[in-house]
C-alpha cells in the first residue's frame, strides 16, 4: 500500500503524487516596448496543488497566465507542462494538452441554456464535423449533471445562461473548463463580484477541484487566499518577491511594504 499525505483542505495525495511538478516556469521574460512585464521569473507548481498568486496591480500576474496558456509569447524563457514546452505550442494545442484558462470576466454563451453551454465545452464538440454529429447520449447527460452538481448549477440546467447571477456565471465557466478535463486550471480572480456566501462556496469548490487537479488562482482578497491556498506566490514588478504559506507571506516585511500595507 502506498503512503499518503494529507494536504491543506483535507484531501489526500499519494506520496508518489506529492512533490511531483506539473508546471515549471523557467526564467520567463516578456517585454512590451522595452518594459518588462515579467522579468526572469521562475516558479513551479506541484500536481494537485492549489497555488494562489498575489501582488499589486502591474505585478505581472495576468501576463504570467497569458504566457502559460499561449495568449502571449515570452521574449525569453520557457513554460514546461508535464515536461512539454508550452511556449512552442498554439493556444488550442495547449488546451488539448490539458491546460484550462478562466479570465476575469465570465465568458459564457448567454443566449444558450446552461446545459447547452456545458455541451459545447465538450472536447467532442470542437470542430464542425464533431458538432454536426454530436448526440446527447445518456453518458454525456450524466457527465454534465455531475459537473453541474459540482458547481452548484444542477437545478439551473434548463435556464438561459444570461439569466444567471454574476456568481453563477463564474461557476458555469469553471464547470465549462471542467468539461474539457484539464489537468491544470488557471483562474483569474474567480470570486470577483461574488456575494460572501458565493465566495465561501467557491472556496469549497476550488479545494475539491484541487483534490484531483492543479489549480493556479490570481486573487486579491487575503481572507480568501488564506482559506484556500496550499502555497502563495507574491509577484512585484514582474519578479518573484516572496513565496510560502499564506501566513509566511503575510509576515514577510517586503510583502507588507509593497502590497499588504497599502
Amino acid at each position: 500500500m502506498s503512503a499518503a499525505l494529507v494536504m491543506p483542505g483535507g484531501h489526500v495525495a499519494s506520496m508518489e503524487q506529492a512533490g511531483e511538478q506539473i508546471l515549471r516556469v523557467e526564467n520567463l521574460t516578456v517585454s512590451f516596448d522595452g518594459f518588462k512585464a515579467v522579468d526572469n521569473l521562475s516558479l513551479s507548481v506541484e500536481r494537485n496543488e492549489l497555488r494562489v498568486i498575489i501582488g499589486p496591480n502591474g505585478a505581472g500576474k495576468t501576463t504570467l497566465l497569458d504566457m502559460i496558456c499561449g495568449k502571449t509569447k515570452p521574449t525569453a524563457g520557457r513554460v514546461l507542462f508535464n515536461g512539454v514546452d508550452l511556449t512552442r505550442m498554439s493556444e488550442h494545442q495547449i488546451v488539448r494538452a490539458g491546460v484550462g484558462r478562466k479570465f476575469q470576466t465570465p465568458s459564457v454563451y448567454e443566449d444558450l441554456s446552461v446545459l447547452e453551454n456545458f455541451e459545447i465545452s465538450l472536447p467532442s464538440m470542437h470542430g464542425l464535423f464533431q458538432s454536426l454529429t454530436f448526440r446527447r447520449t445518456p453518458q454525456v447527460r450524466a457527465r454534465i449533471e455531475a459537473i453541474a452538481d459540482q458547481v452548484f448549477l444542477r437545478d439551473q440546467l434548463d435556464r438561459r445562461a444570461g439569466q444567471l447571477s454574476h456568481g453563477q456565471k463564474q461557476w458555469l465557466e469553471i464547470g465549462m473548463l471542467l468539461m474539457q478535463g484539464p489537468e491544470l486550471l488557471l483562474l483569474d480572480e474567480p470570486v470577483a463580484g461574488m456575494s460572501p456566501r458565493e465566495r465561501e462556496q467557491t472556496g469549497d469548490l476550488l479545494s475539491r477541484i484541487a483534490a484531483g487537479k492543479s489549480v493556479v488562482v490570481i486573487e486579491h482578497d487575503m481572507d480568501f487566499v488564506q482559506r484556500i491556498a496550499h502555497k502563495v506566490t507574491v509577484l512585484h514588478q514582474g519578479k518573484l518577491l516572496s513565496e510560502g504559506s499564506a501566513a509566511e507571506v503575510q509576515a514577510d516585511r517586503r510583502v507588507i511594504d509593497v502590497y499588504l500595507g497599502h
